[in-house]
Order: structure tokens, then sequence, then C-alpha cells
């Protein structure tokens, strides 16, 4: 038995020169149809894909950045503040022949939504893209949140939704929501997940300053932030950035 560059066995026998010549013509043509180990270059900041010699199809996965939480406002004694959590970024997956993609494509990756400044609000995700075939939007950041003595409740930010392109897509978690009962922060203010990043938990405290959480990559919220009583200004979180992963096939 003979056997192609990629594991293809072919009778060779001699005394069956025409039938084990056919066979080797077959096997051969069909080894040049299998593809070899992919080629994944994964994005984790703008660049520009080149599509490689030899390439089949491409796999595209593209994953939107997660939206920042807000920041605090000061708090007097008996107040306290609880800011929502930022919506994690949204997924797509896409398929292509490599024919019908460019020698280059460009790549954007969502940025991280920025976090809230004391008393500020936070930013929203980015959204990423691979050229116009796919592009994945990034979550809601969220407002600042207010000093209460009371009750009070600050929404959390919805989670990335309504890209392009692709033919899977999964849109991102929402952030929790902050609250304040009777003066006192309730954390139920997690960062919302991503399909490549987990939720984003808050700090377990409700004492004393307690800046939001930086989303977990790839593409998750931030926590809110919280303010216990008799406290200044307290900062938010920075959601996490997206990413772009690119697979090739190759003959």
């Amino acid at each position: 038995m003979s056997e192609t560059t990629k594991g293809i066995t072919y009778p060779d026998e001699t005394g069956h020169t025409r039938i084990w010549e056919h066979l080797q013509t077959l096997a051969e043509d069909i080894d040049g149809l299998l593809p070899t180990t992919p080629q994944v270059d994964v994005f984790t900041s703008s660049g520009t894909w080149s599509k490689p010699s030899g390439a089949l199809w491409v796999v595209v996965e593209v994953q939107g950045g997660g939206g920042g939480s807000g920041g605090c406002a000061a708090t007097g004694a008996g107040q306290g503040a609880c800011s929502g959590g930022g919506g994690g970024g949204e997924f797509a997956r896409g398929q292509f022949a490599a024919s019908s993609l460019g020698s280059t494509v460009a790549v954007t990756v969502g940025a991280a939504g920025s976090a809230g400044a004391a008393g500020g609000a936070g930013g929203n995700g980015g959204t990423s893209q691979f050229g116009s075939h796919v592009t994945a939007t990034g979550g809601a950041g969220t407002a600042a949140a207010s000093a209460s003595s009371g009750n009070d409740v600050a929404s959390g930010g919805g989670g990335g939704n309504g890209g392009a392109g692709g033919s899977l897509r999964i849109q991102g978690g929402g952030g929790g929501n902050g609250a304040v009962l009777g003066g006192v922060p309730v954390k139920f203010n997690t960062g919302g997940d991503s399909f490549l990043g987990s939720v984003t938990p808050p700090s377990a405290s409700t004492s004393g300053q307690r800046p939001g959480n930086t989303g977990h990559l790839y593409g998750s919220g931030a926590s809110g932030s919280s303010n216990g009583a008799s406290v200044s200004a307290c900062t938010g979180g920075a959601g996490a950035p997206g990413v772009v992963i690119v697979t090739t096939y190759k003959a």
C-alpha cells in the first residue's frame, strides 16, 4: 500500500497496474482538497486580516465590547448610592468561502466602555467587525447613581444587539440593577456577561466607596459601583474590550 501526504492509502500492487494507477490518481485528487491545520488569527486590537495562500474557507467570530458602569454621587449621613452594571457585548459568527473575501479585510475590535468618573456615567462598549461581513455591537453603559436616604433603583445596561451578517448571533447579557433600600446600597449590580466573557460580580461590601469592577474578557460589562453613608463621589468600572477571531482552512 502507498499513502498520500495527508494519509489517504491506496493499493499499489504491480500486478494490477491499471487499477492502482487510477486509485493513486483518485487519492491524490482528494488529497489536494483536504484542509491542512487551520490558521487562527486573534485580533485583540484593530488591524488588517490578510488572506493566506491556499485558503478554502474562513470562519469569523466577532465579540463586541462590554459597557462601563456609572459612578456614584457623594452621600451624607444615612444615605447610599448604587449604579447599575454595564451590559455585555453581542457575539456573532459567520462562515465564508475564501473566494468571496478580498485579499485583505479591515478588522475593528470594539473598545471597552469607559468607567464613569466620580458621579459620572459609564460609556458604551464599542462595535467589533470583520469588514462589512460581520458586526457585533457593544453593551450599553449606565448612568451615574444619585444618593438616597430612601429607596431607589438604577437600571443596568442592555446587552449588545442588532449587528449584521453571519449565521449565528447571540445578544449580550444585561447588567444588573443597582438598588438602595432604606438608604443602604443593595448589590444586584453585576456586569452583563458575553458569549466569550462571564458575569462580572460587584464588591460584596455595602460600606465606604466601592468602585465598579472591570468587565471580564472578552466583552463583559463592568459591575456597578456603590457608596455607603458619608463618603465622597465614587467612580464606576470599565467594561472589557471585544475580540475578533479568524480561522482559515487551507488546502
